[in-house]
């Protein structure tokens, strides 16, 4: 190819990253980097933060489109049913959508529609999914698992992620990592 070619076609792709909103690091997020912090009010009722975790133990944020949905549904069905494997690490986990907290289709009321024993995170202002870079083109959350170290680097962000089975999935990774078991 042509260097200006090439060139002309680099600065199309940047221009168009940008226009989707991919550009920088948030798009790029991989082992290694430090973690995007957050303070999330959840389905629980608290609000929980990266900082809160820090030095004390691993984290695990699995984002979701959309509450009330199918594929949504299954995923925090599986981490329900499937949450012994889960509870046998050392972390805290939890789902995360851009959906409200509150309202009747919100994270609260999905939580409680299900029956969930872990908090879902709610970022109706995108802030945190876009540090993530999970915010897609639709204005929801990507599918994808993040796992962070105790030192708030991303160990692992897993974007073929399986609803079905996405708990023991997530052990399994945990287990792969080296992310302690409780003792």
């Amino acid at each position: 190819m042509k260097p200006m070619k090439t060139l002309t076609l680099l600065c199309a792709t940047v221009a168009g990253l940008a226009l989707t909103g991919m550009t920088g690091a948030a798009a790029d997020l991989k082992a290694g980097d430090p973690a995007p912090d957050f303070k999330l009010q959840a389905s629980d009722g608290k609000t929980y933060s990266l900082a809160d975790f820090k030095g004390r133990k691993a984290v695990v944020i699995a984002w979701f489109p959309k509450a009330f949905t199918g594929g949504c549904t299954a995923e925090c069905k599986s981490m329900r049913a499937d949450g012994a494997a889960l509870k046998k690490f050392d972390v805290a986990y939890f789902t995360a959508s851009v959906d409200p907290v509150d309202g009747e289709k919100g994270n609260a009321a999905f939580a409680k529609s299900l029956d969930l024993d872990y908090p879902i995170l709610s970022d109706p202002n995108k802030n945190a999914a876009k540090a993530f870079g999970v915010l897609n083109e639709k204005g929801m959350a990507t599918r994808w698992t993040f796992y962070i170290g105790k030192d708030g680097k991303i160990l692992h962000v897993d974007r073929a992620v399986k609803p079905a089975s996405h708990a023991t999935d997530i052990a399994a990774k945990l287990k792969e990592l080296g992310v302690a078991e409780k003792k």
